[in-house]
C-alpha cells in the first residue's frame, strides 16, 4: 500500500503559527480534492496490480492442488504449487521435469508425474529398475522404501510422447499402466509448493 508523508510543517509548525495562518487565511488549501486524489492514485495501482495479477494466473502461472500420494516424498496430498502454463511453448520438456498432463484415459481429469523418458528412449522396468537406452537410471528423488519390484518389457517411446512415473512407485498409477502420455496432453510443468509452509520450495 502506498504511504505518504506527514505534513512537512512537522514539529516546527507551532514555531510558525503566525505565519502559517496567514498563508492559510491568503491562499487556502483544498484539503478535499488533494484527498480525493491520493485516493484516485491509489485504486489505480490496486486495479493495476490486479490487471497484472490475473495476466500473469492466465498466461503464465497457475494455482494447482495435489491430489494423492503417488509423488511423495516431495508433493504430499492438498499441496498447493503453482504451474508454469507457458515454459514448453518456448523449450522443450526434459526428462526429470514434474509436469501436469489430462489424464489419456479421462482428459477432464490432470495427473502429475515425473517425466522418464523422452520420445525415442528405449525404456525397460526390470523389478523396479528403470533401465534407459540400456543405461540404469539413477533416480535420487525414489527412496527406497517408495519403491516396488515391477517389471516391464521393453519398449520405444513413440514420437511426441513421454513416459511417466509417480515418484512413490509402489502406489502410483502411471504409464506403466496407461502407457506413455502424447505431448497434446501436457499443459504445466511444477515449479513451486506455496503451501502449507512446511512444504514450500522449488519442485525438483
Amino acid at each position: 500500500m502506498p504511504t505518504f508523508p506527514d505534513d512537512p510543517a512537522g514539529s516546527d509548525s507551532c514555531l510558525n503559527s503566525q505565519s502559517t495562518v496567514a498563508s492559510q487565511s491568503a491562499s487556502p488549501v483544498p484539503a478535499a480534492p488533494r484527498k480525493s486524489m491520493g485516493l484516485m492514485l491509489w485504486l489505480r495501482d490496486l486495479l493495476i496490480s490486479a490487471a497484472a495479477s490475473v495476466l500473469i494466473i492466465t498466461f503464465l502461472y497457475q494455482p494447482v492442488r495435489v491430489e494423492g500420494t503417488s509423488m511423495l516424498p516431495r508433493l504430499e496430498d492438498r499441496d498447493r504449487l503453482f504451474i508454469n502454463k507457458f515454459v514448453y511453448h518456448i523449450a522443450a520438456i526434459e526428462r526429470g521435469d514434474v509436469v501436469v498432463f489430462r489424464y489419456p484415459r479421462d482428459p477432464e481429469k490432470s495427473y502429475i508425474k515425473r517425466v522418464i523418458a523422452l520420445p525415442g528412449d528405449t525404456l525397460r522396468v526390470d523389478h523396479g529398475r528403470v533401465y534407459l537406452n540400456g543405461n540404469l537410471l539413477h533416480e535420487p528423488y525414489v527412496p527406497a522404501e517408495y519403491r516396488d519390484s515391477r517389471s516391464l518389457a521393453e519398449m520405444v517411446i513413440p514420437a511426441e510422447s513421454y513416459f511417466m512415473m509417480g515418484d512413490h512407485r509402489s502406489i502410483s498409477s502411471d504409464s506403466r499402466d496407461f502407457g506413455p502420455v502424447d505431448r497434446s496432453l501436457i499443459y504445466g510443468k511444477a515449479v513451486f509448493v506455496y503451501w502449507p509452509a512446511r512444504d514450500v520450495g522449488v519442485v525438483h
